[in-house]
């Protein structure tokens, strides 16, 4: 009889040995491409690295990340994952936990968009977005809180807490804010509890909670993935995106979602971007020193960095971002508490609103169709809203593509946000912080371009990530990935915050 080889003997040895025999996950090292590689080659199980999340989630309650947590859920699904994979080849997210946004809808768990009047509404089909990671083999870990109706830039969230704080708080410092609205997932995702999710971004969503808990993230061009399936703010604003402790993830998840082929670094010799001086505008200490560093870094390196000016830049945009987010968001979410099958009405959703300042915004704004004024007024929405589609969203277009074109340019290169994290409390969801948190983010998703957060590394005086973003031309997400998997080279990722 033929002895059996060694590798043979392993795989043998390695689907009957006890759990303890395989070699532990470390979550605070672990991305998620990595994590599906070592599953796929029996380094440990679906189930020991679920596990362990499912471990240190609990042990983090105090970030408040979680909405729900589905420790039966996913310790199913990874067990189902581990038995499937014995009898055949490994998928590219196999067995590898994810974190999802509570306005993502997932089959079987809650989707309360972060709100009350939605907290027991329960899905009984995975949103397409969904769908397409948990076909890939991912397991979802449970569903992330968020700010109130994706409606701000704290995460300051009065509804849903797992410990005595309120609102989620940031992985580097339970003290501060966690961002919005992905909150939940920026936490979780910057504690190295998960190594990716999915979350959505209408101005800046996905980008400010990663800047500011130092994960990578994606704004996709609008349309690039489908909409369906998410609580809405705006129709021509929204998108879904990926979340992810390496930009690896990022482009992992965005295949996935996506389609195509791996994407390889770029060679930055030949890559192209552009500052412009309104984004360098209310810097804080730390932001602006680490993002003159990474553009000597970038320089270094090869990129071609030069100073680009874009005319009114922020006066073209500001009359496009309220009036499409505030008026499109009344039909739009009566359109989907209808085709959702929630049961519940826009009356009934604003009325039970827990967050002071989304309260404000639904009875002052969006419920009787109004947008801010002068002297603290309020006026018609309808005619500033069809203004922006009819004339400054398309200027604010035509400006992008003006500009990318002329400086023959990859990407716009600036801080993501200019401030790093501040203090978590009531007035972290004041008018003025989001103002200044949206500065840099809100443009392009007026314009519908992508847009790529990469950590940059800790402030030096607070010890508060940082992040770097590129905004590219429509379309360009797989360019912008490519670049962004470089750059991750040459910046180094972040390491996990100490606990």
């Amino acid at each position: 009889m033929r002895k059996p080889r060694l590798t043979q003997l392993t795989a043998a040895m390695l689907s009957v040995l006890p759990l303890a025999a395989h070699a532990a996950p470390d979550l605070d090292t672990l991305t998620a491409s990595q994590a599906a590689a070592d599953i796929c080659a029996g380094k440990y199980t679906s189930e020991a690295l679920v596990g362990a999340a499912l471990e240190r989630a609990k042990t983090r309650a105090d970030l408040n990340a979680f909405i729900t947590l589905d420790e039966a859920g996913a310790l199913k699904a990874a067990k189902a994952a581990d038995a499937v994979r014995k009898r055949g080849a490994c998928k590219p997210l196999d067995g590898v936990p994810v974190v999802i946004k509570d306005n993502i809808e997932v089959a079987g768990l809650s989707a309360s968009a972060g709100t009350p009047a939605l907290k027991d509404f329960v899905p009984k089909a995975d949103a397409p977005v969904v769908a397409r990671l948990r076909a890939a083999g991912a397991v979802v870990l449970g569903k992330t809180n968020m700010h109130e109706l994706a409606f701000g830039i704290s995460g300051y969230n009065t509804a849903f807490k797992t410990s005595d704080k309120v609102g989620v708080r940031n992985a580097w410092d339970p003290a501060k804010i966690a961002g919005g609205s992905s909150s939940g997932n920026g936490a979780a995702i910057g504690a190295h509890i998960a190594p990716a999710g999915l979350g959505t971004d209408t101005g800046g969503s996905v980008r400010i909670p990663c800047a500011l808990n130092g994960c990578a993230s994606l704004r996709p061009t609008v349309g690039r993935y489908p909409q369906k399936g998410i609580a809405p703010i705006s129709h021509t604003r929204d998108t879904a995106g990926p979340m992810g402790v390496s930009m690896a993830d990022v482009a992992l998840l965005d295949r996935v979602i996506a389609g195509g082929a791996a994407i390889k670094p770029a060679e930055l010799k030949k890559v192209r971007v552009g500052v412009v001086a309104a984004t360098l505008a209310n810097l804080d200490a730390d932001t602006k020193a680490a993002f003159d560093a990474a553009v000597t870094k970038m320089k270094a390196a090869g990129v071609a960095v030069v100073e680009v000016d874009m005319p009114r830049l922020m006066e073209i945009n500001g009359a496009v971002g309220f009036p499409l987010a505030l008026y499109e968001a009344y039909d739009d979410m009566v359109k989907y508490l209808k085709a959702s099958g929630s049961g519940r009405t826009i009356a009934e959703v604003a009325r039970e609103i827990s967050s002071p300042d989304v309260k404000a915004t639904y009875d002052g704004l969006v419920i009787p169709r109004k947008l801010p004024g002068p002297n603290n007024s309020v006026v018609d929405a309808k005619p500033a809203y069809e203004a922006a589609m009819k004339t400054s969203r398309p200027a604010l277009q035509k400006l992008y593509r003006k500009t990318f074109a002329k400086h023959k340019l990859d990407a716009l290169v600036f801080p993501t946000v200019p401030k790093v994290a501040i203090d978590a409390n009531p007035d972290s969801s004041s008018i003025a912080n989001f103002v200044t948190y949206i500065q840099n983010t809100d443009p392009g998703s007026n314009a519908g371009i992508p847009g790529l957060q990469i950590p940059l590394g800790l402030g030096a005086a607070s010890k508060l990530p940082v992040g770097l973003e590129l905004d590219g031309p429509a379309g360009s997400d797989r360019r912008l990935i490519a670049i962004g998997l470089a750059l991750e080279e040459v910046f180094g990722q972040l390491p996990a915050p100490k606990r």
